[in-house]
């Protein structure tokens, strides 16, 4: 479906310049953006390459197991369905683990494989379970310590102060955790209630 909407924008929006005479405009912005995006990706891979090393360097320290360890309480508590030696339950800590450091790129992977056991504790469903909900809203939301991808992007386009996004990312993103979880349990409760799962 979404492809089919990207297809759809896309054909609008060149019938639209084709139209109005734009067309020279459309081609310009596209080399230009293609250029840019080369560059952008080539300063994200080395912020990136940074920040997975010492992702590493603490994995290898055992700060991850601690950090594993602080999370366990609150994560059990978020996901009471999924026994505390499960390995959804590790996936679950490392993701968000992760994503408390902004390592969006490293924390897809750990959440897939998150899902995917989290299917297999609910028998193999189609439909998702509470817990694969409950995790998708936090895993979107996602509390972030330092906005690594962020911070690469004002660094490279020569940010006067590239760090000042810290500060309002922590609260944003506090927030935006709060409310999914509450969001959440609000819906949980409901269903609950009217005698659903």
């Amino acid at each position: 479906m979404v492809n089919w909407i990207w297809v759809g924008m896309t054909v609008v929006g060149l019938i639209f310049a084709a139209v109005n005479g734009k067309m020279e405009e459309v081609n310009k912005a596209i080399f230009q953006s293609s250029a840019e995006a080369v560059t952008i990706c080539i300063g994200l891979i080395s912020v990136l390459v940074f920040w997975l090393g010492l992702m590493r360097i603490a994995e290898e320290a055992g700060l991850l197991q601690k950090l594993s360890r602080l999370f366990k309480p609150i994560v059990a508590k978020l996901f009471p369905e999924v026994p505390a030696d499960h390995p959804a339950m590790g996936y679950i800590i490392s993701n968000m683990t992760a994503n408390l450091f902004g390592l969006g790129n490293a924390a897809t992977p750990l959440g897939i494989k998150a899902m995917e056991e989290l299917k297999r504790l609910n028998g193999g469903k189609t439909e998702a379970s509470r817990s694969m909900i409950t995790f998708l809203a936090i895993n979107t939301s996602s509390i972030t310590l330092i906005p690594t991808t962020v911070l690469a992007i004002r660094f490279s386009y020569d940010s006067a102060a590239p760090a000042e996004i810290v500060a309002p990312a922590i609260i944003a993103t506090a927030c935006s955790t709060v409310a999914a979880v509450l969001i959440d349990r609000f819906f949980y409760l409901r269903r609950k209630r009217k005698g659903g799962n």
